[in-house]
């Protein structure tokens, strides 16, 4: 079983190379501070240099409520910055395609990458930005500039601004983890193109949820087939958000306001499954199958009645934290290979399900969590009629806190389904169709020192605190 994260990590320095291989992976993630402080600083010189890169900083925090920051994708310094940047804790990253340069980046924060060149000389400095798409954000910013990569290439890139020495630069990663763009050939894209809409197109609400599960198996074989799993992890994800933010407020008034600068949600930190005992193993085949590697695994069992396998797409750059009831007794299983049971009651989980589908099919996403200047987004998002909920993370590392809940209505033939299976009662199930339960939240959260975790404790408090019985009852 996997380390689980303390509540209060402490810093400690990355593994060497050497005892790293010959140790199991660890998901206790230590903090980062001084090599987020010494990119900072870094950052605050390019920022001081070329204006407008600081006027853009400026708008993101002013407009969107986020941290130029968050936004980086990577960094070009000079080759003299690679000894601190080793000292700090970053290793070279020899998966990333480059022409001729050296990668860094930190293999166990959450840190944006940098690039080295590998001859002395005169370097431009470089930050480059990761919007969702380079042709919103060049349009968003009237670039006149071409955009290198073609449309749905691997990867595409444009400068935004050069002076003095510090070029900005934005890039849009398409199941891409490296730095060269390659020409994308015409029967590719339009495999692509088809790709993208058999997942938006993928039956949610059909005749059962093992037929909705079958479907969206039967469009992973083809895309698979046509496109591979990163990108189709990227396609799968972008559809998520799109159908989560279709039914959220606060996400429709953030994206928005993102979009104003055509940025999009390339700050998304991860996307929140909630799914039901029966259908969990089912969702974690799903995306092992898109190419996820599993992560941390709570087991916060008789405490608080759930558990969650963290998962990673390291090329698509995405995590997804997918959550489940567990019943007392079952902490000492891998409920990510291991199939529940049918349990006697419903957690705050297994209800949410109950009423509203799973995550996977008709309900998606239970919550997507961006990055943001914590403190900034809540003001901004109340002006706009939109409240926060109180934060369940408050720690120099870590702030997160909801959106008040969407509520969604209730079948009335699902509340009537529980009642006669003695999971609510009459009141709950009248109080259900009468008023709606807590359907999805957007989610503010704030990392610093490169943390790359969770709080198990931290999360347990929210879980019970979205429970559709609490938000209807206040018990």
């Amino acid at each position: 079983m996997p380390a689980l994260p303390r509540a209060h990590p402490q810093p400690a320095p990355p593994p060497a190379p050497a005892a790293a291989a010959a140790r199991p992976a660890s998901f206790d993630w230590p903090l980062a501070f001084d090599a987020e402080t010494f990119l900072r600083q870094r950052l605050e010189s390019f920022l001081q240099r070329n204006r407008a890169a600081r006027l853009l900083a400026r708008r993101m925090q002013d407009e969107t409520g986020t941290d130029f920051f968050d936004w980086m994708d990577h960094l070009v310094l000079a080759p003299e910055d690679e000894k601190p940047l080793r000292d700090l804790g970053f290793a070279s990253d020899p998966a990333a395609a480059t022409r001729g340069e050296l990668v860094l980046k930190h293999p166990r924060a959450l840190l944006p990458r940098v690039r080295v060149p590998k001859a002395a000389g005169r370097h431009a400095a470089v930050i480059a930005l990761r919007p969702e798409s380079v042709a919103d954000f060049a349009a968003a910013h009237s670039l006149a500039g071409p955009i290198e990569g073609d449309p749905f290439g691997r990867l595409r890139r444009v400068v935004v601004s050069e002076q003095q020495g510090m070029r900005l630069e934005a890039v849009e990663r398409n199941g891409c983890a490296g730095f060269v763009p390659a020409p994308l050939p015409a029967a590719q894209l339009k495999k692509i193109i088809r790709a993208q809409d058999l997942w938006r197109t993928r039956p949610r609400h059909g005749p059962s949820v093992r037929a909705g599960f079958a479907a969206a198996n039967a469009a992973l074989d083809e895309i698979l087939r046509s496109v591979g799993p990163d990108l189709a992890c990227q396609l799968f994800f972008a559809e998520e958000r799109r159908y989560w933010e279709a039914r959220n407020r606060a996400a429709q008034i953030q994206k928005r306001r993102q979009d104003r600068l055509g940025l999009g949600w390339g700050n998304h930190d991860h996307h929140t499954l909630r799914c039901s005992r029966e259908y969990f193993v089912e969702v974690i085949q799903f995306l092992l199958r898109l190419g996820f590697v599993k992560r941390e695994r709570f087991y916060a069992g008789a405490e608080a009645g759930w558990g969650a396998q963290i998962s990673e797409q390291p090329a698509a750059g995405i995590v997804v934290f997918a959550d489940v009831d567990l019943m007392p007794g079952e902490t000492q299983i891998d409920f990510s290979t291991t199939k529940l049971p049918p349990a006697p009651r419903l957690g705050t989980v297994g209800l949410w399900t109950a009423l509203h589908g799973e995550s996977f099919l008709e309900a998606g996403l239970h919550h997507l969590e961006a990055r943001f200047d914590f403190e900034l987004l809540r003001g901004q998002l109340q002006a706009e009629g939109v409240a926060t909920m109180k934060p369940f993370s408050d720690f120099k590392f870590l702030r997160q806190a909801f959106t008040e809940g969407e509520r969604w209505p209730v079948p009335a033939e699902r509340a009537e389904k529980l009642l006669q299976a003695g999971l609510i009662t009459r009141e709950q199930r009248e109080k259900f169709v009468r008023e709606g339960a807590l359907g999805s939240h957007l989610e503010n959260l704030q990392r610093r020192g490169g943390f790359k975790g969770f709080n198990q404790k931290s999360v347990s408090v929210i879980i019970s605190a979205t429970d559709p019985r609490a938000a209807n009852f206040g018990a």
